[in-house]
């Protein structure tokens, strides 16, 4: 790999691989706070499950052997066979700003497309301006506003009273199950 990391159209863009898997997992948990929002990380299962989708929008842009970036499209959502989800995308900080996402969406969402879709749906945490933006570059719009409640259990719990605090201010935050009930 060279000094300075290629343009998007130098990177090499395939379908994610199980030769993927724990690069992808380490760039997610690289690039999300968990702590912020903690079901923006993903398990070594929900990434593999990907792989046995059919009509598959989950990519990687690689450079030589190293993991640029990555997407995760999943053809359904909820009960809506015509819509899609693009669950989730990562790239890597020597790579952001030069198109990579960009094009990552691009492709998952022809892709997404081709396999039938007519709408795709995505998720941003309200403080992610730059995925905000990014989706709103690729044809993406708000269409729902939801705020993720959490309630911590005991005082003495992990990040609770701090936790509760953070929670409390309003997020933007479309989920799965809460796009359902919005519909």
């Amino acid at each position: 790999m060279a000094d300075v990391p290629r343009t998007p159209d130098e990177l090499t863009l395939q379908p994610l691989g199980f030769e993927h898997l724990a690069a992808v997992l380490d760039l997610g948990h690289r690039v999300y706070d968990t702590d912020a929002m903690p079901y923006t990380g993903w398990s070594l299962s929900a990434v593999a499950e990907h792989l046995d989708a059919p009509d598959s929008a989950c990519l990687v842009m690689l450079d030589g052997d190293r993991v640029a970036g990555f997407v995760l499209g999943s053809p359904s959502f909820e009960q809506r066979a015509d819509w899609s989800y693009l669950e989730w995308i990562a790239v890597d900080p020597a790579y952001q700003g030069r198109g990579v996402a960009s094009r990552l969406v691009k492709e998952c969402c022809a892709r997404l497309a081709a396999a039938g879709a007519v709408c795709v749906v995505t998720d941003v945490e309200r403080r992610n301006t730059a995925s905000a933006e990014l989706m709103r570059r690729n044809g993406f719009a708000e269409e729902a506003t939801v705020s993720l409640f959490v309630r911590p259990l005991t005082e003495g719990a992990e990040g609770g009273s701090e936790r509760a605090r953070d929670a409390s201010a309003p997020r933007r935050h479309l989920t799965r199950a809460a796009a359902e009930r919005v519909r």
